[in-house]
């Protein structure tokens, strides 16, 4: 069941650490996208389901410019992209062949995308800032796509930056990068991110105040009483 708006507002209120830290709780490591940083600092924090792509190694015969008008291209990808989701792609981490430029992220400002996220990298930097597209890449290279890399899929499971995401996963980035929330978990974070947030913001008000860290953080049972208290 798709997420309601409240919902992803609620996502977008919670940051990747601190998801990072409730769901390594809950038994999941390996949530963190590597590779995956702000093209532009101040990029603010978004939350949407994941809408994956697909990419392998280049083969000569597959990846060239006549397959950009194939209908396995990443032009027929963007025009099935739904607004509000976060496009991850699955670049294996190359970082000698850009997989988008200005033109293809300004149609997807168009389709209502809510942000690009890739372990691989850009290409018309200054154009791909322009068209206010936030993203989350490994950097910039001029040669195009085919230079290294052939697109085969999309929604389909990929791995991007060593992490498993599925078509529909929630996907929250912000300033430390980009992480998966399962679907299955979404409510979890829900429900113990806000407290989260506000417990680690009491927490830093008194670190403020000049209050020692042992007892404090994590907090002991009269360090809980007094947060109550607050």
């Amino acid at each position: 069941m798709a997420l309601s708006d409240q919902d992803i507002d609620a996502l977008k209120g919670i940051s990747t650490a601190t998801i990072t830290t409730i769901l390594l709780k809950k038994g999941l490591r390996n949530i963190w996208m590597r590779g995956a940083k702000p093209l532009l600092p101040g990029q603010p924090r978004i939350a949407g389901p994941a809408f994956t792509l697909r990419f392998v190694p280049a083969r000569e015969d597959l990846a060239t410019p006549a397959s950009w008008a194939s209908p396995i291209s990443t032009r027929a990808a963007i025009e099935d992209m739904p607004p509000g989701c976060v496009v991850v792609a699955d670049a294996m981490g190359v970082t000698d062949a850009g997989i988008f430029g200005d033109i293809l992220c300004a149609r997807m400002v168009k389709r209502g995308v809510a942000a690009l996220v890739t372990d691989g990298v850009m290409r018309d930097v200054d154009g791909v800032l322009g068209t206010g597209l936030p993203v989350w890449c490994n950097g910039y290279a001029a040669p195009p796509s085919v230079a290294g890399l052939t697109f085969v899929a999309w929604q389909q499971p990929v791995g991007c930056g060593g992490v498993a995401v599925f078509p529909d996963d929630m996907i929250v980035v912000d300033q430390d990068g980009a992480v998966i929330v399962p679907k299955d978990m979404v409510e979890i974070l829900l429900t113990e991110g806000p407290e989260q947030e506000q417990v680690e913001a009491w927490i830093m008000s008194e670190v403020e105040k000049g209050v020692p860290l042992p007892g404090l953080y994590p907090m002991n049972e009269e360090t809980q009483q007094r947060y109550k208290n607050s």
